[in-house]
């Protein structure tokens, strides 16, 4: 597509359907974490609280997903918080929400075919346990892991780069099997194992406290649920109506919601005998493996490897389609910006991101723990600029929205309350030592790279930007201050 003025700006095929997008928020926003975190919640937070955390925390991002929904309808384009915030604060604050965003889907991305690895460790411990290569942070490292995870992320790369047609099939049946496997096992936890309600004890975590309990986990719900997220990256290619997101958003998250509540009881009331799975490498898989059997363990697995696929899937196309805006803008290299001739998919950057998470499985799990720690700060930081763009656009002149102006001061306050439990050392939630050496150096490298690509961000003018990254022509007349 060409403007006015002769500035081509390359553009990807509307192919999405609304059981896609819905299976990507789904999908993105479970992945590999409602099947192997449980454990690790229920110790820090109790049942009680764990389950009022992911709650809380769900209902927050609702709130903020109102201003996804509203700004996605106005630009349905590549890029979602890039152009919002490019929309409402001008290229360098998109330049800076866009960095840290990038940060958080990268590193979901190698900590989900790292989850993969872990699945085999726990159910075939003598096949990966081959080859030791070092220790990292109490990790120990195997090359038959590192070859696992490696061959995860390439298939994932390449299944990605050929387009939405077998992606978005598979990623829709998948979700549709892991909802059917998490109400099955729901359902049967009442009449397996050592069923009690008394199991679910302690509700909160006796050394840290109610109200500590629920915000250990309130505080990481961006990480959670940030495949929500992933919607507006690809609003360029729906067919169906931009109108459509919020609905989508909302039912994708209530979904999420009610599966993370689910294996949590599961994994709480169902095995009386804690002392036998205290210090288990994956304690869902003991206690489903105990109570359930082998059936329950197979279901279990399918629905952890298809959690990875539908989590791989969505965070390589966001990522990639984040990438690609800004190479379209050229914000970055414009070779990001080029189009598979036959997939239609911007493979220049799904093969990017491949490129750097391939480091991932050389780390160890725990090491790369500390990176993604860090993940839900950059995906905050995406939450505060564009709740913020929504107060700016919706609040005066013909766009004038009050619901959409309320609920992004809301999304705002919920914003800036996630980046201080994370980043305030007195928190409960802070994050650790490794975690914020990590975030540090990612700001020096982003400042780093602005400073290289600010000449030619420059030399650009406004007319130029507004049509690359929004689509607007230069004939087009502004519609917000």
């Amino acid at each position: 597509m060409r403007s006015s003025s002769g500035i081509e700006r390359q553009e990807l095929d509307n192919t999405m359907s609304k059981r896609f997008i819905w299976a990507v928020a789904y999908g993105s926003s479970i992945g590999w974490g409602a099947f192997i975190l449980p454990g690790d919640w229920l110790n820090a937070s109790g049942t009680l609280g764990a389950a009022l955390g992911i709650t809380i925390g769900g209902l927050l991002m609702l709130i903020i997903a109102v201003a996804y929904g509203a700004l996605t309808a106005k630009y349905p384009v590549s890029g979602g918080e890039f152009a919002f915030t490019y929309a409402g604060f001008g290229k360098y604050m998109s330049f800076i929400a866009s960095w840290f965003l990038v940060l958080g889907y990268i590193c979901i991305v190698a900590l989900n075919a790292s989850a993969f690895s872990l699945l085999f460790k726990f159910v075939l411990p003598d096949v990966l346990e081959v080859g030791y290569l070092y220790t990292i942070a109490g990790w120990d490292v195997y090359i038959m892991e590192v070859i696992l995870s490696t061959v995860i992320l390439i298939v994932f790369a390449y299944i990605s780069s050929k387009g939405s047609g077998l992606s978005g099939n598979l990623q829709f049946l998948f979700c549709l099997f892991m909802g059917l496997v998490v109400a099955g096992m729901f359902a049967a936890s009442f009449f397996v194992g050592d069923f009690s309600f008394e199991n679910a004890q302690p509700l909160f975590n006796e050394q840290n406290g109610v109200w500590t309990s629920i915000i250990l986990i309130v505080a990481i719900a961006p990480w959670m649920y940030v495949g929500f997220d992933n919607i507006p990256q690809a609003a360029e290619e729906f067919k169906f109506p931009a109108e459509k997101t919020f609905k989508l958003i909302v039912f994708g998250i209530i979904a999420s919601i009610l599966t993370y509540v689910a294996m949590i009881l599961i994994t709480s009331w169902i095995f009386a005998d804690q002392n036998a799975i205290d210090g288990a490498m994956w304690v869902t898989g003991s206690v489903v493996q105990t109570s359930m059997g082998g059936i329950g363990m197979a279901l279990l697995a399918f629905a952890i490897s298809f959690g990875v696929f539908t989590g791989l899937n969505g965070f390589y196309l966001s990522s990639s389609r984040l990438i690609f805006a800004l190479g379209r803008a050229k914000f970055i290299p414009a070779v990001f910006a080029k189009i598979h001739p036959e997939n239609k998919t911007p493979h220049v950057a799904v093969w990017f991101v491949l490129i750097v998470t391939l480091a991932a499985p050389w780390l160890g799990r725990t090491a790369l723990s500390w990176i993604v720690d860090m993940s839900s700060v950059g995906v905050s930081v995406a939450f505060l600029a564009t709740s913020l763009v929504a107060v700016k656009f919706f609040r005066k002149g013909p766009e004038k929205n009050m619901v959409y102006v309320v609920f992004g001061v809301l999304g705002a306050i919920i914003s800036v309350v996630f980046l201080v439990l994370l980043l305030f050392p007195g928190s409960p939630a802070a994050l650790s030592t490794p975690s914020y050496i990590a975030l540090a150096a990612w700001i020096l490298l982003g400042a780093v790279f602005f400073l290289t690509q600010f000449r030619k961000m420059n030399g650009m003018s406004k007319e130029e930007l507004d049509f690359l990254i929004l689509k607007k022509d230069a004939g087009e007349r502004e519609q917000h201050d």
